[in-house]
């Protein structure tokens, strides 16, 4: 493989992972804005703050290549949306809290990943 080809080939699949993530973190926003009617609306806040990190950790994303751990940063930052911001979702879309266990695992997640860019 040419040098530029190893280059791609390493920023592809972190790429897919923020392409997903940010076409999905689009529709749950939109959806969230435009059609999400909660009973309560302190859980229309908790699907804004989902949808927020959501799509600023997918943003990170797409730097991931160019860390010096890429595997550690991608895979702590996608395991945060995952537990975070899906944790988020589902407790403002079922108003219940009960759902609300993976959130800390979650946001941990993310710490440890902003953490990782100092090794």
């Amino acid at each position: 493989m040419m040098a530029a080809e190893s280059m791609m080939a390493k920023l592809y699949p972190w790429h897919q992972v923020a392409a997903v993530s940010g076409a999905v973190g689009i529709g749950l926003g939109a959806f969230g804005a435009h059609v999400f009617k909660p009973q309560n609306p302190i859980y229309k806040e908790v699907w804004k703050t989902a949808s927020l990190y959501h799509l600023v950790h997918t943003a990170a994303l797409l730097a991931t290549p160019v860390t010096k751990h890429p595997n550690i940063f991608g895979g702590l930052v996608t395991a945060g949306i995952l537990a975070f911001s899906g944790s988020c979702y589902t407790v403002a879309y079922f108003e219940d809290r009960k759902y609300s266990f993976l959130a800390p695992f979650g946001g941990l997640a993310f710490i440890a990943a902003w953490g990782s860019l100092l090794f």
